[in-house]
């Protein structure tokens, strides 16, 4: 059985387009409240919300309030919040 599994991971690795061609059956759902997650975690609201979020961090980096290590893990995850798209869209580039 996990040989059976193991394969399947690399053909969806080699293969990735043949496995995500399609949205499944019924899937409708779950596919609009994805992306209306995604519109929420990525709109203009969240915009702002990360900006003064990185404002405040680096201003207490700057001011020795904070951790620089800390400092750096919140705005490398904002970054890479906002870079996901672009980033998934790298991934499958190379893959395919």
């Amino acid at each position: 059985m996990r040989l059976i599994t193991r394969l399947a991971a690399l053909a969806a690795l080699i293969f990735p387009t043949t496995v995500l061609a399609a949205d499944p059956a019924g899937s409708g759902p779950v596919v609009n409240a994805l992306a209306w997650l995604q519109g929420t975690l990525l709109g203009s609201v969240a915009t702002a919300v990360a900006v003064m979020a990185v404002a405040a961090v680096g201003f207490m980096m700057l001011t020795g309030r904070i951790n620089w290590r800390f400092g750096a893990t919140v705005i490398i995850g904002v970054f890479i919040l906002f870079g996901a798209t672009t980033i998934v869209a790298g991934i499958q580039s190379a893959a395919g």
